[in-house]
């Protein structure tokens, strides 16, 4: 048996609001959503949730205050041994069961008398025998809520970048549209309250897991987006525009003169988003693209370059 008054962690002379409040800061604190790993917080929260439901129930916490039921709302035994054997209340001989007015001995009348007020000081609600049998047996478990049912949603890269809306089917056959959640990644799970399976308590919930697909050309890392984008030979030595593939659209890039290969250029805000809602940004990394063996391109580019040597020596950093 448990002090509710413990188990919140408030005193006896605890106002309503009090008793409330101590309950919001445990069950936020020890809800099994947040303690999937600790069974022991499971618990706690459940013996916390117990402890509210009787104080926050006027006449239970008075009955409590009284003594007249403990702390898991079962009747005490005001007689100290209980019902039946000899010195409890008895059948006569001859009766088929219940209890009658005579049946009690003296002080009441063979006209028979109304129990009800009696067994509602002792047991609660004029409660009779509780399906186990016999009086002040445990309370029922609450009813439970439906259980979850899982979804897997394959999301584009490009989508999951932009966070697009996406249009989902559930178990009934209805469609909802869900707006991705900042930070999304892949693995990310969604709740959807109130769409799993009927129960006795309400509905269960949905459990989204988003599935990012890959892209041809386009790559994550952490926040950021990376894209391999290749250039020519003029275009590396005298600059230009160039137009750029992104999440949201092409752009137009300037090249610099005199661009190396490798280089890696920055477009602000044409990532993923982080949770902070704010966007990655995305990283372009230039190759420079000679012309295909034997294609005019490259005979044309060898004709301008005919006795002209670059003497810059661009190995000599790696030492060789």
């Amino acid at each position: 048996m448990t002090d509710p008054y413990t188990t919140l962690g408030v005193p006896r002379s605890a106002t309503e609001k009090d008793i409330k409040s101590a309950y919001r800061k445990l069950a936020k604190e020890l809800h099994p959503d947040k303690n999937k790993d600790n069974p022991k917080a499971t618990e706690r929260f459940s013996q916390a949730t117990q402890a509210y439901d009787l104080l926050s129930d006027k006449d239970k916490r008075a009955r409590f205050d009284r003594g007249e039921i403990d702390g898991d709302g079962n009747p005490t035994s005001p007689f100290g041994g209980g019902f039946g054997g000899g010195g409890g209340f008895g059948q006569r001989p001859g009766s088929q069961g219940g209890f009658r007015g005579e049946d009690l001995g003296g002080g009441f009348g063979a006209e028979g008398v109304d129990l009800s007020d009696l067994f509602e000081g002792l047991f609660g609600g004029g409660r009779t025998a509780s399906a186990g049998g016999g009086f002040g047996g445990r309370r029922p478990p609450p009813p439970q809520k439906g259980a979850d049912i899982q979804y897997r949603l394959r999301v584009s890269f490009v989508d999951a970048a932009r966070r697009a809306d996406q249009r989902i089917t559930l178990s009934d056959g209805k469609t909802i549209d869900l707006k991705l959640p900042a930070g999304v990644e892949d693995g990310t799970q969604m709740r959807l309250k109130g769409k799993g399976q009927p129960g006795p308590a309400g509905a269960g919930d949905g459990l989204v897991t988003i599935a990012v697909e890959g892209h041809k050309f386009f790559r994550r890392d952490g926040f950021d987006v990376r894209i391999d984008l290749p250039i020519t030979l003029d275009e590396a030595v005298v600059g230009g525009k160039v137009r750029v593939p992104t999440v949201d659209g092409p752009v137009v890039m300037t090249i610099k003169p005199g661009t190396s290969g490798g280089s890696v250029l920055r477009l602000k805000g044409k990532g993923f988003s982080q949770k902070n809602g704010e966007r990655g940004d995305q990283l372009v990394t230039l190759e420079i693209a000679i012309p295909e063996p034997g294609s005019a391109a490259l005979t044309e580019l060898a004709k301008h370059l005919d006795g002209w040597k670059d003497t810059s020596d661009p190995r000599s950093i790696l030492g060789v």
